[in-house]
């Protein structure tokens, strides 16, 4: 029978990234049992199906504690069943002993994500696929709720960014500047929401520009239309012509581009590369 994907076994040599690593992303409950074990053996399901459930938004663990006493040892289980919780990295609640379900559920309440979590989440893996008016509402709902949230504050800005809309992402990244969790990433992104909100959708004229103006100009558009390996092209191309065009404004478009994009994209690995050979 095929593995549940909530529900993984787990051994020494797997507990430091199936557990403690994989809690950073969601919680992990790991459940010490063995097979001779009655109460185990009552527990065990409960818990399995409760993984199993839709939306449940954490992964059980089974630590067979006669294949892997280390482990035991390592969190002094000295009872069976027992289960701990992991959250970032950490053990955030527990209980020994059989519990009858809503026992095991009122525990599971105290650990898993809220819906506030869930949401912050599905927002944050919009913003990787670039989903970016998705996220925008995503975000705007979390700030109704908690307006103070400098997390969502700079997220609400990346999914305005990603939309070409630089004015209205300025003040959610200053509102970002002031907490130390967020500070480094709105600072990356400023120079970017100062070149869209200056030459992004909408903007501009009849004005006389010099070639390498308007090349600059033209990739601010490009990038408010979603183009971005285009408005990216156009900025290097600025590059080439001058490292320090406009006082160095064009490296720190990139950067806040490749901020809002994540290091994990493909284009950032691609255009930091490619901006490292122009400039050095």
């Amino acid at each position: 029978m095929a593995q549940k994907t909530n529900v993984i076994d787990v051994s020494e040599a797997t507990f430091e990234q199936d557990v403690v690593q994989r809690s950073h992303q969601q919680p992990v409950v790991v459940d010490f049992w063995a097979a001779w074990c009655g109460p185990c053996r009552m527990l065990g399901p409960t818990l399995e199906r409760l993984a199993s459930e839709p939306g449940a938004g954490w992964t059980l663990a089974k630590v067979d504690v006669d294949a892997n006493p280390g482990l035991s040892m390592r969190f002094g289980v000295q009872g069976i069943p027992a289960v701990k919780a992991f959250k970032d990295g950490r053990v955030v609640g527990q209980f020994v002993g059989a519990q009858p379900e809503p026992a095991v559920r009122q525990f599971l309440k105290s650990i898993a994500p809220s819906e506030q979590d869930r949401q912050a989440t599905s927002a944050e893996e919009m913003l990787d696929e670039r989903q970016w008016d998705g996220a925008e509402q995503l975000y705007r709902d979390q700030l109704t709720q908690n307006p103070d949230s400098e997390k969502a504050q700079l997220g609400l800005a990346k999914a305005l960014l990603g939309q070409g809309q630089g004015c209205q992402a300025k003040p959610y990244l200053e509102a970002a500047l002031e907490s130390p969790s967020t500070h480094e990433t709105a600072e990356q992104l400023l120079p970017l929401a100062d070149y869209l909100c200056a030459h992004g959708k909408g903007v501009g004229g009849n004005v006389e520009l010099t070639p390498l103006e308007a090349q600059y100009r033209q990739a601010a558009r490009l990038l408010a239309e979603g183009k971005i390996a285009p408005g990216l092209d156009g900025l290097l191309g600025v590059l080439r012509h001058n490292k320090q065009y406009r006082e160095g404004q064009a490296r720190q478009v990139m950067l806040g581009v490749f901020a809002l994009l994540g290091n994990d994209d493909p284009l950032t690995g691609a255009y930091r590369r490619e901006m490292a050979n122009v400039l050095f």
